[in-house]
């Protein structure tokens, strides 16, 4: 269903809309990361989150899926933005990571969800971030999974990872967006839990066909590169934190989770072995056991 939230539309999923006694459960919002639509969210970790006991609330992240596109900024000099951020200069940006929380609590506030546990993965788990530190009275309790406080001097991707996340497609057909996006989710998987590539293809498939703006991707990822002081913020956060990373990610090294727990009062890390940048269904068992344990710790 479409909202209006922030002054954008907004495409959202919530367990409500299928059965309204789901209004009553403590809600669980999940933001997805870069150039990723809600559908990226595997399904049986919805399936699995309503079961224990939760309302589950998706949606698509501005400029992604069926959310409003930001067409009229133009489209972002990434080269020119990516050799600033190494000089030491911080690229102009369309819009904020903290637009984009902003628009997140613009859904709970459509929704009329007063409190959510709020969670976030990679890019979402830096809105999920700056969402804690801007409302903490509306986070209930904060996950962060796969993601960064964006610190300076923290491990970076390596070359060939950044070569295959910023390349093109080889082609305008779906064939050949398909392709590309298989690449690049292949050298950023996880190592020991493989996707079989028919099945990886099915889903990267359904979800071109629902939506394909990789424009709107460069322009989300202006927005994290830009976003320069979140580290230090990261002090304030008052909501119980759990962060989850992969012990074997490749997009964005263990090493970053750790700083964004440090950086926490009272996070607790969690490291998945063999898993990568990516939401395998092993993984995402041992995350869901984690999570479930982590609200009924933070129940209001």
């Amino acid at each position: 269903m479409k909202i209006r939230a922030n002054g954008i539309d907004i495409e959202v999923e919530d367990s409500a809309q299928a059965d309204a006694a789901f209004a009553e459960r403590p809600a669980v919002l999940l933001i997805m990361g870069l150039g990723m639509q809600l559908t990226a969210w595997p399904p049986q970790m919805v399936q699995a989150i309503e079961e224990a006991g939760y309302r589950v609330i998706r949606f698509d992240n501005r400029d992604v899926g069926l959310s409003t596109h930001f067409d009229t900024l133009g489209k972002p000099n990434l080269l020119w933005a990516t050799l600033k951020f190494k000089l030491g200069l911080v690229p102009q940006a369309p819009y904020s990571l903290s637009d984009m929380a902003t628009d997140a609590l613009g859904v709970l506030d459509a929704l009329g969800v007063a409190r959510a546990h709020v969670v976030g993965a990679s890019m979402g788990g830096m809105i999920a971030q700056r969402l804690a530190i801007a409302a903490p009275q509306r986070t209930l309790s904060l996950t962060s999974i796969m993601s960064t406080s964006g610190a300076r001097g923290l491990p970076q991707a390596k070359p060939e990872i950044m070569r295959a996340l910023l390349s093109r497609p080889k082609g305008n057909s779906l064939e050949a967006a398909a392709d590309h996006s298989i690449k690049l989710f292949k050298a950023i998987g996880s190592p020991a839990y493989p996707t079989p590539e028919a099945e990886m293809r099915e889903r990267v498939e359904l979800g071109l066909r629902r939506s394909f703006h990789p424009v709107g991707t460069l322009r989300q990822m202006m927005a994290v590169v830009s976003d320069i002081t979140r580290a230090a913020l990261l002090s304030r956060i008052t909501s119980p934190t759990l962060v989850l990373h992969g012990k074997e990610d490749p997009l964005v090294p263990y090493a970053c989770g750790e700083d964004t727990a440090r950086r926490i009062p009272g996070a607790k890390l969690l490291g998945i072995e063999g898993m990568g940048h990516d939401l395998p269904p092993i993984p995402v068992t041992e995350m869901l056991t984690l999570m479930t344990e982590h609200w009924r710790q933070c129940a209001p």
